[in-house]
């Protein structure tokens, strides 16, 4: 039997189910800021992220976006692909960057879809909930303030990454809240005064999580909850929880398939540069 999957979809699939998806997927790398769906252009590939995160933004007539969605390893990417021919509305970027993501053809997502099996039943429930935590995303634009929203944000992203500390620059915050630089400026400087994160050259660290979240608006408790509640037991079958999803899977002892020895290989870097830089964080 093929290992269990990095994503938290693919890994809550039955076996059988997942063994035959198995082959039809390539394992690629996310690079920060890649453009993987573009408005009005048909979707050529989904992607499963192993780690990371990607956003869905709208994009509006002036060239402005807005951050109406993150997804991470419980989720996928380019759900619309069932419609063939319905290409999105929405620009999808990577926010996260991750060596491991699964990407499956948009033709070989639509087979599996028209199954009408538990591949369908998984990706539909997700679709739901992802429709659910746009929509809170949409009411949390709209009535909470910029302090709340940032804050839920860096909640999100840590969520999704190995480490408390990542890059984020100013500007892209500006894009994602759909606010100017300077508020952007002020409200990071209210944050960092308040011992809540540090930033400093293009990189955010969480040093107290426990008042980010005080801050934060209650969106991120109902947002986290409807995507983590998809998967059994609000996350993958492999001693993760849906508090602690930077934590790698176990590496399979043996590789059954060409993308199942990629797989582990990249895993094994993964916990070595992750055990690099917590010796670093503790050096400092």
């Amino acid at each position: 039997m093929p290992p269990r999957s990095a994503n938290r979809l693919l890994a809550a699939l039955p076996p059988e189910v997942f063994a035959r998806v198995l082959p039809t997927l390539a394992v690629v790398p996310l690079t920060l800021k890649d453009v993987l769906h573009s408005p009005g252009e048909n979707i050529e590939h989904v992607y499963f992220p192993g780690g990371g995160f990607c956003s869905i933004l709208t994009v509006l007539s002036d060239g402005r976006m807005i951050e109406v969605a993150t997804i991470g390893s419980e989720g996928m990417v380019g759900a619309s692909a069932v419609l063939a021919a319905a290409p999105p509305s929405s620009l999808t970027m990577v926010q996260g960057k991750t060596d491991l993501c699964y990407r499956m053809s948009a033709i070989e997502f639509r087979a599996e879809m028209q199954r009408r099996e538990a591949f369908y039943d998984l990706l539909t429930r997700f679709t739901i909930a992802l429709l659910g935590f746009t929509m809170q995303s949409t009411a949390c634009n709209a009535v909470h303030s910029v302090e709340q929203r940032l804050a839920r944000w860096l909640l999100m992203a840590q969520d999704r990454m190995e480490s408390d500390r990542f890059p984020l620059t100013q500007e892209f915050v500006a894009m994602m809240l759909g606010v100017s630089r300077p508020t952007v400026t002020t409200i990071a400087g209210t944050l960092q005064k308040a011992r809540l994160i540090t930033y400093h050259r293009g990189h955010v660290a969480i040093i107290n999580r426990k008042r980010l979240e005080t801050t934060s608006c209650e969106c991120y408790r109902i947002g986290s909850a409807l995507l983590t509640s998809v998967t059994p037991n609000g996350g993958p079958q492999d001693g993760r929880t849906a508090t602690n999803w930077g934590a790698a899977p176990t590496v399979p002892r043996r590789a059954d398939t060409v993308q199942d020895a990629v797989t582990a290989e990249l895993w094994k870097q993964k916990n070595r540069q992750t055990a690099k830089n917590r010796q670093v964080g503790r050096a400092k």
